[in-house]
């Protein structure tokens, strides 16, 4: 199958259109599945090792690597440790992951917090922490630095029918949270001081979305993780407040150019589900926790993934991957929408044989 066709592919299940076969959008980062599947080693032949794989399981779309150079092996969980503690690293795919320690070692009390002023700021490029660290001076800086990934010939229009897909990481809750990390963040956000802080990010965001809207996409990926695995972090009433309105502002003004908005978040969706589709989006991805039927139930054909638990890949039980695939294969027969995917990621450290059975179990059983 030619990508042409993969991203029309892709483009017909998210505007709720999909095909009987219904496709993957996995979070893949197992080397030693990619090894298993193909027989191939994916640290001597990366490129060799892609290739196969894409060969066999075309509907993973993995991308293929430049280079068949040799990678070295990760240390790190190669002796059952998974973690670096000082570096605040994980094992993550073929190598660690980013620190996941963000704001806690620039910021050491809410009066810091309240002081600091995003606009200020305006250039995020020193700060990885915050992962979307980019130069926001400016909507025409952001712009810019966005166009250059896309083909000029295209000018501000992409193909027809095809899944040409935008993504940004911090849409409102998630900037707070890595710029001033989890505590500083929770102590500080029932403050009346914060409201200027929130409302800074908010125009930062402002120009991302308008530059968003003059760019060649169809889709816009907005990722905010405002749910753990037991449901919200924060209550309805400061989301209503804070959040959700920035949503429906925000995307407005893609979905004003002919844009779709989809929300990734991880955790459990379920109580804020019908706040996000209320303010615009399009269809949900988010993890195993949250109830995919009743969504499907709910807002017929949108877009929703993510049913998948990689709890059960791990357990290595033919019956009970089987019986995972046929439950999801069962919602996506409710939502043309649907997409195969494992909601809580495809770590290193997955079972390959529980892969390879969830992706045959996917092609015998996940048609619409």
């Amino acid at each position: 199958m030619s990508d042409t066709s993969w991203a029309k592919l892709r483009y017909d299940t998210f505007v709720g259109r999909g095909p009987a076969q219904i496709i993957h959008w996995e979070h893949w980062s197992c080397p030693d599945a990619e090894t298993y599947l193909t027989g191939i080693d994916y640290y001597e032949h990366p490129r060799l090792c892609r290739q196969e794989l894409r060969r066999r399981y075309p509907e993973l779309r993995l991308s293929i690597p430049e280079s068949d150079q040799p990678l070295p092996r990760p240390t790190l969980g190669a002796t059952g440790q998974s973690s670096n503690a000082e570096q605040h690293t994980v094992r993550w795919g073929d190598s660690e992951s980013a620190t996941w320690q963000h704001g806690e070692a620039f910021f050491r009390s809410k009066e810091e917090v309240f002081a600091f002023s995003p606009l200020a700021k305006g250039d995020f490029r020193d700060w990885p922490h915050v992962v979307n660290n980019w130069d926001f001076s400016s909507e025409e800086i952001i712009y810019q630095n966005l166009r250059k990934d896309f083909p000029t010939e295209w000018g501000d229009q992409a193909p027809a029918g095809e899944a040409v897909e935008l993504g940004f990481y911090n849409t409102t809750f998630m900037w707070p949270l890595l710029t001033f990390g989890w505590e500083l963040f929770l102590e500080a956000c029932l403050d009346p001081r914060f409201e200027p802080v929130m409302e800074e990010f908010a125009e930062i965001n402002r120009r991302v979305f308008r530059a968003f809207a003059r760019l060649p996409a169809h889709f816009v990926i907005c990722h905010d993780d405002i749910v753990m695995t037991r449901g919200p972090v924060c209550s309805p009433r400061w989301m209503r407040q804070y959040v959700f309105p920035r949503y429906e502002e925000l995307w407005s003004i893609v979905k004003a150019s002919g844009k779709r908005v989809i929300f990734m978040s991880d955790g459990c969706m379920d109580a804020y589900v019908d706040d996000v589709m209320a303010c615009g989006a399009s269809g949900v991805i988010s993890e195993p926790y949250t109830d995919y039927k009743a969504i499907a139930r709910r807002y017929p054909d949108c877009f929703i993934a993510g049913e998948g638990d990689n709890r059960v890949l791990m357990r290595n039980n033919p019956d009970e991957i089987r019986a995972m695939v046929a439950s999801m294969a069962e919602t996506g027969r409710m939502s043309g929408g649907y997409m195969m995917c494992i909601g809580n990621h495809i770590p290193w450290n997955v079972s390959p044989e529980g892969i390879r059975l969830y992706l045959e179990y996917s092609r015998e059983l996940a048609h619409r």
